[in-house]
């Protein structure tokens, strides 16, 4: 949606009433562009982004009311003689707390449920189907449901919302119309990132002068973000859809050589539609918290999901890993593991089954497909395997100190890193759990029975002249990634002289318009994380 000719028009026209009305009515103006753009895209998704602000807006103010209950229950003022004692304090405490517990379950049994039922009911019907085809039984039939664009990304992120207004952590937004502006706001409906109230808010509401510092800054996240996605992240796909819908024949060699194109197609793909997300707001003097921080130099692969999604990430380690990890389930078993089986296990068991429900749930998220629940809990369990080996790890830092300070060292992690991940990847590639392990299998035992030819990667819609467009993309994006370590690439480009920095833009311009991808069969509408 963001690369169509009809955005254009609709961002260039808004971006001028947006500066030309009173301020006071910007924020206005941008939750009514937020529901044109989503009703543009079908005019059935706005009920239920509505159906969501509504019913966090109605719980958190709920909330609210029950926590200054008890703050005036506590303060007082008190009669003579009638001031509750400690243990009624207390017992008022309780009382609110448990009401604030109830809202809170009920209002996330609603948004949630409403996610899992739209996303998921089909998956189930899928699998109660196959059960069924066994036994001889009458399969269900599957129900046509409306699947909202983006429609995880909004629920998160109120829901995200009412779990800090629950723990006090955020001030309650008491103008509904002003709170939907937080869950529609349009550039980050399509696929992110997840903005916590408390910083998007600081932005969003404000009074903006024109600044042409912002519309230049912000032209230049976009202009990056349609490099990645147009010239790499577009062209790849050419490739690897041949791969997938033939791996019968693609085999050995070229599982590899998909398994890297698809992790530079992903990367591309998503870190340029957040580009563009970003830089859009920026054009409003709105600041969104970045997404990516050069996730493939992580040396681990702990460190590539604190570097990954980042919003997704934080999203799952506070609002589930942190409150299932102290839970009383988790607790109980830990008490039970401490007792029969030691200190050690007590101490791991909630991290563990923390982890591994916080890895199925982020399957789930991505779609609803076994391939999916497979990959997550797959990362779980690297995480977990690392984690019991960090001591050996230790052991052989101490042993050879000085490895670890070498570049190719270094080098060699971020290439273990990569590969791993990649490896994961396939699940994505192929869609099917079967055809991925075989698939993973052959890239062993296949490999030089089927050898990576000139003619064989012709075979695959990619031209000698397409492969030298994606190596100098992707060494763009290398050069970029490195020179973000010592800060922002955008500022160093403007800092150098006249020519210098405009014979930047006008090249990325023109790589953009004469090799990006388009034409016949092209929908500009398509990112790979729309479908999440």
């Amino acid at each position: 949606m963001f690369l169509s000719y009809p955005f254009i028009v609709f961002l260039t026209v808004l971006i001028f009433l947006y500066y030309v009305l009173p301020k006071r009515c910007q924020w206005f103006l941008l939750l009514v562009a937020g529901f044109a753009f989503y009703a543009a895209a079908d005019i059935r998704y706005p009920p239920f982004l509505m159906a969501t602000a509504f019913t966090v807006y109605g719980a958190a103010l709920w909330i609210g009311r029950c926590s200054q209950k008890t703050a005036a229950y506590r303060k007082g003022p008190h009669k003579e003689g009638e001031a509750p004692s400690r243990q009624e304090k207390k017992a008022f405490r309780r009382k609110m707390e448990k009401k604030k517990k109830r809202i809170l379950l009920l209002c996330l049994f609603l948004n949630i449920g409403i996610l899992a039922f739209v996303k998921y009911t089909n998956f189930v019907i899928d699998n109660v189907n196959t059960v069924l085809e066994h036994t001889g039984r009458q399969e269900l039939s599957y129900i046509d449901f409306i699947v909202p664009l983006g429609i995880s990304f909004y629920t998160f992120q109120a829901v995200g919302y009412l779990f800090d207004v629950y723990w006090e952590k955020c001030e309650i937004q008491k103008n509904f119309l002003r709170f939907t502006l937080f869950v529609s706001f349009f550039p980050q409906l399509v696929q992110g990132p997840i903005s916590r109230y408390s910083h998007l808010s600081q932005t969003l509401y404000g009074k903006h002068s024109f600044d042409g510092k912002n519309i230049r800054s912000g032209l230049e996240r976009i202009l990056y973000g349609c490099f990645k996605k147009l010239v790499i992240a577009d062209r790849m796909g050419a490739g690897l859809h041949v791969l997938a819908e033939d791996p019968g024949h693609y085999t050995g060699g070229f599982v590899f050589v998909g398994m890297i194109l698809y992790a530079v197609q992903l990367y591309a793909d998503f870190t340029g539609g957040i580009d563009i997300t970003i830089g859009i707001a920026e054009m409003f003097g709105i600041q969104v918290e970045e997404n990516f921080i050069r996730p493939y130099f992580s040396k681990n692969i702990a460190e590539y999901w604190r570097r990954w999604h980042i919003s997704m990430g934080t999203w799952f380690r506070d609002y589930m890993f942190y409150p299932c990890s102290i839970s009383r389930p988790v607790k109980k078993i830990a008490v039970f593991c401490k007792k029969h089986f030691g200190m050690g296990a007590a101490r791991r068991v909630p991290v563990y089954t923390a982890t591994m429900l916080v890895w199925l749930v982020t399957g789930l998220w991505h779609g609803a497909r076994w391939y999916f629940v497979v990959w997550g809990l797959a990362n779980g369990v690297i995480l977990l395997i690392s984690e019991e080996l960090t001591p050996l790890y230790q052991r052989f830092h101490q042993r050879f100190p000085g490895l670890g300070g070498s570049v190719c060292y270094r080098a060699f992690q971020v290439f273990r890193t990569i590969l791993l991940m990649s490896c994961l990847r396939l699940f994505d590639i192929y869609g099917s759990v079967r055809t991925t392990l075989r698939q993973f299998v052959h890239m062993f035992t296949q490999f030089g029975s089927h050898p990576v030819t000139g003619e064989e990667l012709a075979g695959l819609g990619l031209s000698r002249a397409d492969y030298v467009i994606l190596g100098a993309g992707v060494l763009v994006l290398v050069l970029v990634s490195l020179g973000g370590r010592g800060g922002s690439v955008r500022e160093t480009i403007r800092r150098q002289p006249y020519a210098v920095r405009y014979t930047v833009y006008v090249s990325l311009f023109f790589a953009v318009l004469l090799f990006g991808v388009y034409g016949q069969g092209y929908d500009v509408r398509q990112f790979i994380y729309n479908q999440f």
